[in-house]
């Protein structure tokens, strides 16, 4: 008797009021986006970041997706950002969740064109590595994502 009150009430709210119940409902998490920008020659975009911990400062481009942003489109705009370059989203590479109202989105990107020109608030220095040549003081999870498929 209760479950069908419920579901007769469900049907009344209509499709917004219900995607409003939704998100008051349910968690919000923050979706963290990568790309793995690589140029003609197969070599690796990688950002030394600011605020990473020290030691493990160089990593891809990364950053949050806005709300009612693709997560293609935020590669394209977290590349732009920190780098001034211009990038061709490709594949999706990895999607994980488990974290603490966290999600992990990656996605593979072939530089276009631009020229490189850092956010020096965020990024410390940019360079394109050989992925056999990465550097030591790089985040794991990143050195994977590199890799994958050829470890």
């Amino acid at each position: 008797m209760v479950k069908k009150l419920i579901v007769r009430l469900w049907r009344l709210v209509n499709g917004s009021l219900q995607w409003r119940i939704l998100w008051l409902r349910h968690a919000k998490f923050t979706v963290g986006v990568t790309g793995v920008v690589r140029d003609a020659d197969g070599n690796v975009l990688l950002l030394k970041h600011r605020f990473w911990p020290v030691g493990r400062q160089w990593g891809l481009p990364t950053g949050c997706a806005n709300s009612s942003e693709t997560f293609e489109d935020t590669v394209c705009r977290e590349v732009r950002e920190e780098t001034g370059l211009k990038v061709r989203v490709g594949e999706l590479v990895r999607l994980k969740s488990g974290y603490k109202l966290r999600l992990e989105v990656a996605y593979e990107a072939e530089f276009v064109g631009g020229t490189l020109e850092i956010d020096d608030f965020e990024i410390l220095e940019a360079r394109w590595f050989a992925p056999d040549e990465l550097p030591e003081e790089m985040q794991e999870s990143h050195r994977l994502l590199i890799h994958r498929g050829r470890l």
